[in-house]
């Protein structure tokens, strides 16, 4: 069991109407988990009414809600909480070579506008499928969002490059070997071809040893918002999957104002929180 901390002092930070959260994950009863048990996150399980404690506390309009781990394949209980947060919600789901058009299809109609590349230890499809699940988000019109051990950037940018579908590197690109003036290099001239867009989200994944304040982050974040301020979004990361215990649980409100510090101004933040991603991710431009 875990007491995850739902509401607390205010951000510090100004939050701009309409801002969206564009990672996260949450889960609804009598959805199997997976038969390996990876993914699953600790007691009591993360559910949408949980995370409307969290959209308030913050100051968050709309949310996309990702596939998480322990489902693997089956998107079953990301489509059921998408029906439950309705207009304010956009999903991530996990994919494969073998779905069909009909499945991606229903998918769309549920509020799914992108595809999970997680080539981690339990990631449910990784990057040996990267072009075929590209080439079936992009005949969808969905993005797909990309994490994998980022040390390997300089290798993988040719694949990257070629990219159809706009993309998203998620959690700082989890550079796990240390953050090098050359894997800044790379993750700018992928900005810079257009399709790539950086996700702030779970510096304590990317980088644990680096908080609280995660400098390392922090200041490659900062470069690269300066190069490209246009392809920045953020993220909480909720229901914090990789602590089991109630000590270790961070402050969402303290890890907020963390990321928007390494913007420039209100500018840079309105564009991070609120037009890029309502863009991205199929959101209306404006809200009320």
């Amino acid at each position: 069991m875990i007491d995850r901390k739902l509401t607390g002092a205010a951000p510090k930070t100004r939050i701009p109407k309409g801002a969206i959260d564009t990672q996260m994950h949450m889960y609804l009863p009598g959805y199997a988990w997976r038969a390996d048990g990876k993914g699953v996150p600790s007691d009591p399980l993360p559910t949408p009414d949980m995370y409307r404690q969290v959209m308030a506390w913050l100051g968050l309009d709309g949310v996309v809600i990702t596939q998480g781990n322990g489902h693997g394949m089956d998107n079953a209980s990301l489509m059921a909480c998408l029906e439950q947060m309705g207009e304010s919600a956009r999903g991530v789901a996990v994919i494969d070579a073998d779905t069909t058009d009909a499945q991606v299809e229903q998918l769309s109609a549920g509020g799914v506008v992108g595809a999970r590349i997680m080539d981690l230890p339990g990631g449910a499809v990784g990057l040996d499928q990267l072009e075929r699940v590209d080439a079936r988000a992009h005949a969808a019109g969905w993005m797909i969002a990309v994490q994998f051990d980022g040390s390997a950037l300089p290798e993988l940018e040719p694949r990257l490059a070629r990219l159809q579908s706009n993309w998203v590197l998620d959690h700082h690109g989890k550079i796990f070997d240390g953050i090098t003036p050359a894997h800044v290099d790379v993750v700018k001239r992928l900005l810079d071809g257009g399709k790539m867009h950086f996700k702030l989200a779970g510096c304590y994944e990317a980088d644990p040893a680096d908080g609280p304040q995660y400098p390392r982050i922090g200041a490659m974040a900062r470069q690269l918002a300066d190069h490209a301020p246009d392809r920045i979004i953020w993220g909480t990361n909720w229901p914090h999957n990789a602590f089991s215990r109630t000590q270790d649980y961070v402050d969402d409100a303290v890890l907020l104002d963390l990321a928007m510090g390494w913007l420039a101004d209100d500018d840079a933040r309105q564009k991070a929180l609120v037009d890029t991603p309502r863009a991205l991710y199929g959101f209306p431009k404006q809200i009320g």
